[in-house]
């Protein structure tokens, strides 16, 4: 790479957690495959995550030469970064921008905020491998599945109050729930012994559909959960009676902000989230696999924004033409998505800081930076700030990327 060049393509990095989907039929590593054509996929192999940043656990680098994007940033800081990353981001690429391919529940899991990120990675790097916090946000590529946030409270104090064996997990003396009443009843679920969480499945899934009403998902999803991870997990129970469940189609989005409780369950999507790889786990894992229940259940939140599946959902933009924006109420990034059918072109105006695009259906061609540069489905590309980019397809292809507004 010489010091002009300001855009350019990159290869991205696979992993392999069991919650993946299966070989050939992750969207993941098919991704990854048609840039990195060396790569084998392996039939008996589950493929989750595409990362496609510069953060160290799964690096991408640059497709010419092979050299870490990390590096290449750091070379050319004013030129590749922009004087609003250096100066109010910390000097290097803020998010992370990743596809995932999800079989089965992820872990039930929230990502510290700032000043515990920071506390939890001075006592313990090795698992906590920096000090920033992690809201997200997720993109539907497909039917997405997703528990995310908490049900209004009135709705978990009718369900808690319908079946007698859920009154041990709450409070004594409770009349009318409140958001600690939530928390303590979460952590209550949370540290149930196999025993219990065992016996409280088996009489839910005894319910009739009138007796959970507008829940009546939960006998549905009660036996996916068991069938992936048992019946004595705890997580099921914390996400079944207190968690939002929402379905998305492709081009919904939901926003999680630091210390929302979520648990992905099923699709494939584009999530990109702030420069972090931090995160406590408290079920769907194994029980080695579990932070701290205290710490879990001390740390989680419960604002206005969360308590609705309307309020999870995170709405696009239109920007004209074929463009949608979605904003989540941080300013790390935004996420620009460009949907072409046979024919149509498209521009993506010039922003204050880098972008990282991935293409996920589709082909055509990018006019940047006085260069043309082929588009296929899998093609990820770096885009310094100030940079206009057009885009054209003669079959049609949708873009996203991750961009520094």
């Amino acid at each position: 790479m010489t010091r002009t060049e300001r855009v350019f393509q990159l290869v991205g990095n696979c992993n392999n957690y069991p919650w993946g989907k299966q070989g050939q039929k992750s969207l993941a590593v098919q991704l990854h495959k048609r840039t990195d054509q060396k790569f084998e996929i392996k039939n008996d192999e589950f493929y989750s995550e595409l990362w496609f940043g510069d953060y160290p656990d799964y690096p991408a680098r640059v497709l010419e030469t092979g050299e870490l994007l990390q590096n290449v940033l750091q070379k050319h800081k004013e030129t590749l970064l922009g004087k609003k990353v250096i100066e109010e981001l910390g000097g290097q690429l803020p998010f992370l921008p990743k596809i995932l391919s999800i079989a089965k529940a992820l872990p039930l899991q929230i990502h510290p905020n700032k000043e515990l990120a920071a506390k939890l990675h001075a006592k313990d790097p090795e698992n906590f491998t920096d000090p920033n916090h992690k809201p997200e946000i997720a993109v539907a590529l497909s039917k997405f599945e997703v528990f995310a946030g908490w049900k209004p409270l009135e709705q978990i104090q009718t369900l808690f109050r319908r079946f007698d064996v859920l009154q041990q997990f709450v409070p004594a003396g409770i009349e009318s729930w409140s958001e600690l009443t939530l928390q303590e009843v979460t952590r209550s679920l949370l540290q149930a012994d196999d025993k219990t969480v065992k016996s409280v499945e088996a009489a839910l899934a005894k319910a009739s559909k009138e007796d959970l009403g507008s829940q009546a998902y939960i006998l549905d999803l009660l036996p996916r959960l068991q069938d992936q991870y048992g019946a004595t997990d705890p997580g099921s129970l914390v996400a079944l009676l207190c968690m939002n469940f929402l379905v998305l189609d492709a081009g919904d989005a939901i926003y999680i902000p630091a210390d929302g409780i979520h648990a992905y369950l099923s699709g494939d999507i584009v999530e990109c989230m702030a420069r972090s790889n931090n995160v406590l786990n408290a079920g769907f894992c194994p029980p080695a696999d579990r932070n701290s229940i205290d710490m879990f259940a001390d740390t989680l939140t419960f604002q206005p924004s969360t308590r609705s599946k309307e309020d999870v959902i995170l709405p696009a933009r239109d920007q004209g033409g074929k463009i949608k924006v979605y904003k989540p109420p941080m300013g790390e990034f935004d996420m620009v998505r460009v949907n072409l059918l046979q024919g149509e072109g498209e521009d993506i105006d010039e922003h204050q800081g880098p972008g990282v695009m991935i293409v996920t259906r589709g082909n055509g061609t990018m006019l940047a930076d006085g260069k043309t540069f082929r588009l296929k489905e899998g093609s990820i590309f770096f885009v310094a700030p100030g940079v206009k980019v057009r885009i054209d397809s003669p079959g049609g292809l949708e873009v996203h990327m991750a961009v520094v507004a």
